[in-house]
């Protein structure tokens, strides 16, 4: 069976953590694949300051193009938004019988998991994997919940927020940004105030 690794974000933009993330996964052989799932719009988060979905997934697509075992998925593209991970899980679970499917979440999301819609239904059909972000201590969800496990990840000090605000600020952020993603928020003037 294809051992699948769901890695939902709003990928706003993409960054290396994103990806040493995933690779992480695949060199450990947590899981085969990792697809990277495009969330239009998360229901727990406020929309501000998102990008296009089909920018996000066009970003995503330069980001992980040289690397076999990565795929983007935009199902939720296609959805009722804002889309619900369980939903998204049960679609593709019926259009891939006979992959296994587990769901890779921080453990920022770990703490609030009792907000997910129907988390009970996810804990029960798919491995749940946490990693690791700093300020956010998941044992207490991972004692409370016992189908979540905890990758032992290093921290990845980097999150789309903070490159955002200093590309808006005309800093600098190559060194967190693949340099196809770079070129394309250049071109397209993206993040820019």
């Amino acid at each position: 069976m294809l051992k699948v690794a769901l890695y939902f974000g709003s990928f706003n933009p993409v960054h290396n953590g994103h990806i040493w993330l995933a690779k992480y996964l695949i060199e450990n052989q947590i899981s085969d694949e990792a697809w990277f799932v495009v969330s239009p719009c998360n229901p727990l988060k406020k929309p501000s300051g998102l990008l296009d979905e089909h920018l996000r997934l066009e970003m995503l697509k330069l980001a992980i193009n040289d690397i076999k075992e990565f795929k983007t998925c935009d199902i939720e593209f296609t959805m009722p938004v804002p889309s619900y991970t369980i939903d998204t899980l049960h679609k593709l679970s019926e259009k891939n019988p006979g992959t296994g499917f587990s769901l890779i979440i921080g453990s920022d999301n770990a703490l609030i998991f009792d907000r997910w819609k129907n988390y009970e239904d996810i804990l029960s059909s798919y491995p749940v994997w946490v990693y690791p972000r700093r300020g956010y201590d998941a044992s207490a969800a991972l004692s409370k919940y016992p189908g979540m496990k905890m990758l032992q990840t290093p921290y990845y000090d980097i999150s789309s927020t903070e490159i955002r605000e200093k590309l808006s600020r005309g800093e600098n952020t190559g060194e967190w940004l693949h340099p196809s993603v770079v070129k394309f928020i250049k071109l397209n003037h993206l993040y820019s105030e």
